[in-house]
């Protein structure tokens, strides 16, 4: 049957339009985000804007060739590189490094997260902090319990669209010469010390479990639909919804900007930058920052289970379903962990320096098996790497196995002082 004739292409999404692509950004925008880009704008202006930028434009790349997997060959990237992994020793491996990365990883993230959301609701209300969280976990579980994809896409477009609108209409009230804007973006410059900080800018908004979880939510969403029309529509959902992540992120670092670093004042955390906007925005500025860190710790603390699930559940060659008992007890076990770190005040920072570590190793691994994959026709068919997807994706994955070695060699004390 002709993919365009009329009966084919009636045929409707299981979630609307901007719906996985939404998801993804919801996840990389958290409140590690949101700290370091204050920080970034406190400390260097916007001399670092180019590496959210890049860092978008990474995000895009990757992300796009996960959606051609999922629709192009109806893959997860778990179940992709199993397939791949004959040799029994390598697939283990990838495996325990997946788990790793992915499970300690998530689980110490989701304590920040669960933290950094409650933080901002702390601010704004005097209510004890383990009531809080107890309260975030519980409304964490039972959005991922319905096991609905509709539900949870709605609830993180509603969060990233109060993001949005906080955090732009912020930007636009401190208003940051637009020179200098444009002057961070389109010419690069590292001042000296920021190099971390530029890692630090792409390493929260390029995320090693989002193509995991892309490459199966795109499945969810376009299920039974044809696969031009299911391509169009989730390129659009990608471009448009990683482009609005990074937007925001900038907006963020122009607030800061705008509000701290040319009256020469630092900041270390949101409530800095707060305080520096209440002779323009009063009482309210409070308010708005901690609504805006609530939405940014919500998404990513819930996003964080959830592609925790899909990557591990996908690695081990079991079902995504996310109804399925050993999905469902991923992505618990990873909140439940989450839930402690946060409720106990217990520093998660050895289990984040494992995961940094386990990601410096699985983000390479992850851009070298989706150029080669994407570029084999008996897997994802039409949907294979042209030229300039893969001129980009190489190019990508050149830098980040440069920054997964930094961040190895930082880690481990190798780097000069």
């Amino acid at each position: 049957m002709n993919p365009s004739s009329p009966n084919t292409a009636e045929k409707k999404r299981q979630g609307s339009l901007f719906g996985p692509g939404l998801i993804i950004a919801a996840s990389f925008i958290g409140p590690g985000t949101i700290t370091t880009a204050i920080v970034t704008g406190a400390d260097y202006g916007f001399t670092l804007a180019w590496s959210v930028v890049f860092s978008i434009i990474a995000t895009l790349v990757l992300q796009e060739m996960a959606v051609r997997l999922g629709i192009g060959a109806g893959l997860g990237l778990g179940e992709a590189m199993r397939r791949a992994l004959d040799n029994p020793i390598l697939r283990t491996l990838m495996i325990i490094l997946v788990v790793a990365a992915i499970g300690i990883g998530g689980a110490a993230y989701a304590g920040g997260d669960t933290t950094g959301t409650s933080l901002a609701v702390s601010a704004v209300a005097p209510i004890d902090m383990r009531i809080i969280v107890a309260l975030i976990v519980v409304a964490i579980f039972s959005l991922l319990i319905t096991g609905s994809y509709k539900t949870i896409e709605r609830v993180l477009m509603v969060m990233v669209g109060i993001l949005t609108i906080l955090f732009v209409i912020t930007a636009f009230v401190v208003q940051p010469p637009v020179g200098e804007i444009f002057k961070g973006i389109f010419a690069p410059s590292l001042p000296p010390g920021s190099a971390l900080t530029a890692i630090a800018l792409i390493g929260t908004t390029v995320v090693p479990y989002n193509v995991f979880l892309h490459a199966s939510l795109v499945q969810e969403n376009w299920e039974g639909v044809p696969k031009m029309q299911a391509m169009k529509e989730a390129r659009l959902d990608t471009a448009a919804s990683i482009s609005l992540g990074g937007l925001i992120t900038l907006a963020v670092m122009a607030t800061s900007f705008g509000a701290l670093f040319l009256h020469g004042m630092s900041a270390e955390t949101a409530e800095d930058l707060s305080t520096s906007l209440q002779p323009l925005l009063g009482d309210a500025s409070t308010w708005v920052f901690a609504l805006g860190l609530f939405a940014a710790g919500f998404t990513s603390a819930l996003a964080g289970p959830l592609g925790a699930a899909y990557a591990i559940t996908g690695i081990l060659g079991k079902s995504t379903d996310m109804k399925s008992p050993l999905f469902r007890g991923v992505w618990i076990s990873v909140l439940a962990v989450g839930a402690i770190i946060a409720l106990t005040g217990i520093e998660p920072i050895q289990l984040i320096v494992i995961a940094q570590a386990a990601n410096g190793l699985l983000l390479p691994i992850i851009a070298i098996f989706l150029l080669v994959t994407m570029n084999s026709k008996k897997v994802v068919g039409d949907n294979a790497n042209g030229l300039w997807a893969n001129v980009f994706g190489g190019a990508i994955t050149l830098v980040v196995i440069g920054l997964g070695c930094y961040q190895l060699a930082d880690l481990l004390g190798l780097l000069p002082s």
